[in-house]
């Protein structure tokens, strides 16, 4: 066995969703999550079959961010793994709906972070063994700290007040 990394390609704007599912109608559905969760949602997917022709099936609403996942799909090169790549939309807008897909055995990361995607390779081919999502702590938040956490969530609507 041989591990390795894989930087996935993207635009700092762009956020990225990496999971893992079973089954060739998960574009489909995926698809079909994706946007009914965000209505005029951006974003392409791409996923990895793990059994016959072995492609990597890709569906989207924005032509480059098809490409985009599609290349990195192909990089990756893990079997059932899944990519969503995000335009317009934040994961925290469709993350339950994702989830909610019968096929969607797990979800790797969730971010806008640079991601490093740390990988086993065998004889039978490869697998997700888990990310890098971002970089390391720097230290601990300060009082000033929590106050700017605190008003950027409530800037971005997902607390009153």
């Amino acid at each position: 066995m041989q591990l390795l990394t894989v930087a996935l390609e993207k635009p700092e704007s762009v956020n990225v969703i990496l999971g893992q599912a079973h089954f060739i109608k998960t574009v489909e559905d995926l698809h079909e999550a994706l946007a009914g969760a965000v209505p005029g949602i951006q974003f392409g997917l791409a996923f990895c079959e793990a059994s016959g022709p072995c492609l990597v099936r890709h569906s989207g609403t924005a032509p480059d961010l098809i490409e985009l996942a599609t290349k990195n799909a192909v990089a990756l090169g893990a079997g059932h793994s899944f990519l969503v790549l995000l335009g317009n939309a934040f994961p925290i807008n469709v993350l339950n709906a994702v989830k909610a897909v019968p096929e969607v055995c797990r979800i790797f990361c969730a971010t806008a972070n640079p991601v490093e995607v740390v990988l086993a390779q065998t004889d039978q081919g490869r697998g997700i063994l888990g990310v890098v999502d971002g970089e390391s702590p720097r230290g601990i938040e300060t009082e000033k700290d929590i106050a700017e956490r605190q008003a950027m969530i409530r800037r971005f609507g997902y607390k009153a007040g």
